[in-house]
């Protein structure tokens, strides 16, 4: 079985350090970013099977505009992009939904179930669209 590839952007090197250890465990090839560029640039040479994005970066582009750019780009529109923020407002939701999330948590979130999001992404409704967890 190929390994997944899974790029965690957050400028939090604690919350990054915590996704690493959940989701560490071999099944996985992690990639990080701490900000907006960098994370589209990793994206696109890497082309990772799932991205945990955070909205508020440091840089000139935000979460909600890395999703748009990676779910507008064709050979980065199969990528399953995670949210994590601690933007919970329904706004923010529908800023997500939008930019063409395909799962929405807010922090502080269970890792517990951010594991079962990204196990289960094949299996849930579509579209999953900016659903809350």
């Amino acid at each position: 079985m190929t390994m997944q590839k899974l790029l965690i952007v957050d400028d939090q090197e604690d919350l990054r350090k915590m996704l690493r250890i959940a989701l560490g465990y071999g099944k996985y090839q992690l990639f990080e970013a701490t900000d907006g560029e960098s994370a589209l640039a990793l994206a696109r040479a890497e082309k990772p099977d799932v991205i945990l994005l955070d909205v508020m970066m440091p840089g000139s582009l935000d979460g909600i505009a890395v999703c748009q750019a990676i779910k507008t780009d064709p050979e980065l529109a199969h990528c399953f992009v995670i949210m994590l923020t601690a933007r919970g407002q329904a706004a923010d939701y529908v800023d997500g939904n939008d930019a063409g999330a395909d799962a929405y948590m807010v922090k502080p979130f269970s890792s517990a179930r951010l594991i079962e999001v990204v196990e289960m992404r094949e299996k849930l409704p579509k579209p999953v669209r900016a659903y809350g967890f």
